[in-house]
């Protein structure tokens, strides 16, 4: 492992008397974990006017605090010349299309071939705030879903997309294929998300401690047994838009976490559920993202075609929709 020592340092402000330093710390310092500052109150990397404090001490109004944050970059995450699609690049970030199938970050069962792998190949300089295993990624998209992300060069441009992230000023659009003709054009599901009380590796909108969590969707276009929708989120829940949809009886094509298969028993023609058998991951792609850049405030906007297994079923409905609209089959 090798280290890079960094220094915060924080001022409490009148709002901010009484609180307890661990909370005040995970606040305005939540690009760590909380395992991180607990590591640094223990090791007494944390000072308090000076002073090695105790994870509860009270704080006060004027208040200086130092924060040293080491956090390690695991020597054994290799560079790899995987191919990337890099939609922008400069000297503070970077855009990537991630294609579907890619894993973000290496883990249990994906010590290599990931994204991170790929982005130490092309970029030697990436931000270290993410900690072990995952420099430069400020947010995450699932293995099996597609589409847009920012990576950041340095901790301050990752520090300040963390910050614009969490104040919802990033705007993200999805688009995905859902089973069902959704009743509405359009509309708001406003369910918190949080783990599932049985199964821990789903998230469920029946949580008993789930979390604020808002989804916008509207469609995009009816094919009869599948709707292609849009879907923008205001918060950035795991599995937030797989799980709202599925909420709502439409949970995405190809979900097989979240996916209902008596959907797909319900639909007539085999040729259709041959297509949509295909789809052998989510129907879920990050189509659009917009952000202020940190560095100049330019407002940045970027968009992403549907890949080709999502482009290939959408050509497929549509052309089973006009089939039936000429007497020829089911949509």
């Amino acid at each position: 492992m090798t280290e890079h020592p960094s220094v915060s340092r924080f001022l409490v402000e009148a709002e901010e008397s009484g609180e307890r330093l661990d909370v005040f710390l995970a606040r305005r310092q939540a690009d760590l974990s909380r395992s991180q500052i607990a590591k640094a109150l223990a090791a007494g990397r944390v000072l308090v006017n000076g002073k090695a404090p105790k994870a509860a001490t009270r704080l006060r109004r004027g208040d200086e605090i130092l924060v040293e944050i080491i956090a390690p970059v695991a020597a054994g995450v290799q560079p790899e010349d995987i191919p990337l699609r890099i939609v922008y690049e400069d000297a503070f970030l970077l855009v990537i299309d991630k294609p579907p199938g890619l894993v973000v970050h290496p883990g249990a069962g994906n010590p290599r071939g990931t994204l991170v792998n790929a982005l130490l190949h092309h970029c030697r300089d990436l931000s270290g705030i993410g900690g072990v295993l995952r420099p430069g990624i400020v947010h995450r998209l699932d293995k099996d879903t597609s589409g847009l992300m920012i990576v950041a060069k340095s901790d301050a441009v990752h520090r300040s997309l963390a910050d614009d992230f969490r104040a919802r000023r990033v705007e993200k659009t999805y688009l995905a294929l859902v089973y069902g003709d959704m009743p509405d054009d359009e509309g708001v599901v406003d369910l918190p998300v949080g783990r599932h009380p049985v199964d821990r590796k789903k998230m469920s909108t029946r949580s008993r401690r789930g979390k604020n969590a808002v989804t916008r969707w509207q469609v995009r276009e009816r094919y009869g047994a599948v709707t292609l929708v849009t879907a923008a989120i205001e918060t950035g829940r795991t599995h937030q838009i797989r799980v709202h949809l599925a909420a709502l009886g439409h949970p995405v094509v190809g979900d097989r976490l979240y996916g209902n298969p008596g959907l797909m028993k319900q639909i007539a023609d085999p040729s259709l559920r041959c297509g949509l058998k295909k789809m052998n991951r989510q129907a879920l792609h990050a189509c659009r993202i917009a952000f202020r850049h940190p560095a100049d405030g330019r407002e940045l906007v970027f968009a992403s075609p549907l890949p080709p297994d999502m482009e290939e079923l959408t050509a497929r409905l549509a052309g089973r929709r006009a089939g039936a609209r000429d007497g020829e089959g089911e949509p």
